[in-house]
Parts: structure tokens; C-alpha cells; sequence
């Protein structure tokens, strides 16, 4: 298996979204600049940007996310965010009623079994946690290699933290990578073992 990464946008004081889910703000990097990210016309970054994000999507063979992040975009309407091959969707609830089941969606009960669906359909591509409750469910249980940040001029305040409710110190080093594009500061850190 490849690495794994805990990725998100963030906001200066740590959060990934306000209490109620709206991220505000924190997404206008990918919409501020004259580079096409992907195919779909929409997202448009700096040169900066598109140099240090496009191969790290590029990398990505599994995105693990939570269900209630898959419940609030509605499933990524069954494709995958970013051009990643599948999701693994960390659930005590399985596919939710009416779902295309060849769509590359993956419903696990917990992270154990996500990990290992995971490193089933990653190969040796890197495996992606989302940030917040399960990436830091991750984190707290010591299979995170990485820790990627897109960090957004704004401050929200409260809201949904980006390492979610880990309550231990966990060391990082560098950041190993800091390059700054329109809007966004994007930084990489190597967790400390």
C-alpha cells in the first residue's frame, strides 16, 4: 500500500466547515484563479496551486470519508470527488435505499474495516482520509503518514474541527512543503513516528 494522507481545506483557526456544514469561504481558492484543476469547468486554481494539488489527485487510488460527509453532498452524486477510482464510506449504516450499487462506493463499519478495504482497492496508490471526525480517528490510531492542509484566509469561529475530536498531542514535522496560491496556503506535514 501506498501512503496515507489526511487531506481537507481548512480555515485559519482549524475548522473544515461551521456548525451547520457550510464551508463558506473555504472552498473560493479553487474558483480564484485561471488554471483548469479538472474537466469540469468549474474549478480553476492558481498555477501554484495546480502544480502541488493536480498529481497528489492524480496519486490517490481511495478518498475514506464518513457518512455524514457522503450524506451532505449527496453521495458525490455516485462519482467520486477528484477524480479518485473509489470511496470507502466509514458507516454503521449500509447504502442508503435506491443507491447504484456499481457505483465505487465502498459501506464499511469503522475504520478498521475501512483501512483494510482500502489498502484491498488502493494497491500501492495512496489512501486519502477526509479531515475531520474519521481523519482524526485515523490519526489518533497511528495510520496517517501525512497531513495536507489547504489553508483558507478566513476564520469561522466554531464549527467542525479539522482533526475532529482527537484529544492527544500527535507531533508533525516540517512542514515539508509550503506554496502559496490565490487564496490558500497549501502545507504538508509528515507525521512524526
Amino acid at each position: 500500500m501506498g501512503k496515507v494522507v489526511m487531506n481537507a481545506s481548512v480555515s485559519v483557526d482549524g475548522y473544515i466547515a461551521a456548525e451547520n456544514d457550510d464551508p463558506g469561504p473555504i472552498f473560493e481558492w479553487l474558483v480564484s484563479g485561471d488554471v483548469p484543476l479538472d474537466d469540469s469547468g468549474v474549478l480553476k486554481v492558481s498555477q501554484a496551486s495546480f502544480d502541488y494539488v493536480r498529481p497528489y489527485w492524480d496519486e490517490v487510488g481511495v478518498t475514506i470519508a464518513g457518512r455524514h460527509a457522503f450524506d451532505i453532498t449527496d453521495g458525490w452524486d455516485g462519482t467520486p470527488p477528484s477524480g479518485i477510482d473509489h470511496v470507502v464510506v466509514v458507516s454503521h449504516r449500509g447504502a442508503p435505499e435506491g443507491w447504484d450499487l456499481q457505483a465505487p462506493f465502498h459501506f464499511v463499519d469503522g475504520i478498521e474495516a475501512a483501512v483494510a478495504k482500502a489498502r484491498e482497492l488502493a494497491g500501492d496508490r495512496t489512501v486519502e482520509f477526509a479531515a475531520g471526525d474519521v481523519g482524526g480517528q485515523a490519526l489518533a490510531a497511528g495510520w496517517v503518514d501525512e497531513v495536507r492542509m489547504d489553508v483558507a484566509p478566513v476564520v469561522l469561529g466554531s464549527g467542525k474541527r479539522y482533526f475532529g475530536s482527537v484529544d492527544a498531542q500527535h507531533l508533525l514535522e516540517g512542514p515539508d512543503v509550503v506554496v502559496q496560491g490565490n487564496r490558500v496556503l497549501h502545507l504538508r506535514y509528515r507525521v512524526r513516528r
